[in-house]
């Protein structure tokens, strides 16, 4: 329901400060009605989770203040980076561009109070007018009316709220900056939220990939037993179905015994008591494969609850899945120079050993004599400080190389 206006404006910057100030929380419920607040608001909280976030809180307050555009700058421009902005109304790749690359520079509407919600005019006079944001920038655009308010946190997060009305709207009038004022602190925490799940979901996606780089595949189960997710290694194990395979939502073995054995130790995990030993202890099996190649390494293992924990659709059991036969992408040849100071042939000659080679076949593979080959691997032994060819393999598989 759009706000009606309750009092008479004008574009008088002292008549609008008054107004500003007669303008209750109460005023704002009887006007806009606790219904409309309140979806404004779950709005707000639910847009932390949407891709765009807000896209949808945004659109609400652009309707309820008839405004041409609601902008949130999560990541205002910078000559660093163009910024990331959410946008509803009718925007161009141009005007955003322009703006991102030239006109935030000259933008004198920034940086304001921390709670304040204010207009161009109020904030800068009427020289706004003639300024060259507006001028060159918005008033191309159709664009009369602006208002903004800032909001900083502690984690240093600095988003800037703008709203726009075309030429022909009326002025912002005391009860469209209340609404703004009491729906910013709950964009703020909303904003915080966001900010924490992002940090989460960075973290998830970098553990996902070393676990995928490491050739090891997950899937994780519900507490009643609904697979949530498979990763990648493990969708490629299943794909191939070869003694495993996912029908379902369930893990299917081709050998009867131990297709019983893995729904078994799934069930023991999911009741919370692997093996009578507690929660924290882990099973293995072996699974095989018809195709003649070596069995596939099978570990399930429970994740226990968090201290608040009370969703059943979170990841209660995991199952690992590992073929031995898999061969993992070859680390980069400059990342094991660097990591251990070696020359490019040292570090070619150290990765085909650690690949289980021979010093013979990797002098060949290299087109090198022995005797080349030969003095590499002294010099490699020198500069790792190891005195072994096994001992030099075990090194360079416990190192990061794995990761890289």
């Amino acid at each position: 329901m759009p706000l009606a206006a309750k009092s008479t404006t004008t574009d008088s910057e002292d008549s609008i400060g008054r107004t500003a100030e007669r303008f209750t929380a109460q005023d704002l419920v009887e006007s806009a009605g606790i219904e409309q607040l309140d979806r404004l608001v779950g709005a707000l909280y639910e847009g932390a989770m949407e891709t765009p976030p807000w896209q949808s809180a945004l659109q609400m307050i652009r309707d309820s203040l008839h405004a041409a555009h609601v902008t949130l700058m999560l990541r205002p421009p910078s000559p660093d980076n163009a910024g990331v902005m959410i946008n509803t109304g009718a925007v161009t790749k141009q005007g955003l561009e322009s703006y991102e690359t030239h006109f935030f520079a000259m933008d004198p509407f920034v940086r304001l109070a921390e709670g304040e919600v204010v207009t161009a005019e109020e904030l800068i006079g009427r020289q706004w007018l003639q300024s060259t944001v507006y001028q060159e920038y918005l008033k191309p655009l159709g664009i009369r009316h602006l208002l903004g308010a800032d909001i900083y946190t502690k984690e240093g997060i600095e988003c800037r709220f703008r709203v726009t009305r075309s030429q022909q709207a009326q002025a912002f009038s005391a009860e469209d900056k209340a609404l703004c004022r009491f729906l910013l602190p709950h964009l703020k925490r909303s904003i915080q939220l966001h900010a924490k799940l992002d940090f989460l979901e960075c973290e998830r996606q970098l553990f996902a990939g070393t676990v995928n780089r490491m050739l090891l595949g997950i899937v994780s189960f519900s507490q009643n037993g609904t697979i949530l997710e498979t990763n990648q290694e493990a969708r490629r194990i299943l794909t191939e179905k070869d003694g495993i395979w996912l029908s379902g939502n369930n893990l299917c073995v081709e050998v009867t015994q131990e297709g019983r054995e893995l729904q078994r130790m799934i069930r023991q995990a999911l009741s919370g008591s692997v093996g009578g030993q507690g929660p924290a202890l882990a099973e293995a099996m072996s699974v095989t494969r018809p195709s003649g190649r070596a069995k596939l390494g099978v570990l399930v293992r429970q994740i226990p609850l968090g201290a608040w924990s009370e969703s059943r659709q979170r990841p209660a059991v995991a199952v690992f899945l590992r073929d031995p036969e898999s061969s993992a992408a070859q680390p980069s040849q400059e990342l094991v120079r660097r990591l251990f100071g070696l020359t490019r042939m040292e570090a070619s000659l150290a990765l085909l050993l650690a690949d289980g080679l021979t010093l013979d076949e990797a002098a060949e593979k290299m087109d090198v004599r022995r005797n080349t080959a030969r003095t590499h691997l002294r010099s490699i032994f020198c500069k790792t400080g190891v005195t072994r060819q096994t001992m030099l393999v075990r090194l360079l598989l416990n190192s990061v190389i794995t990761l890289g």
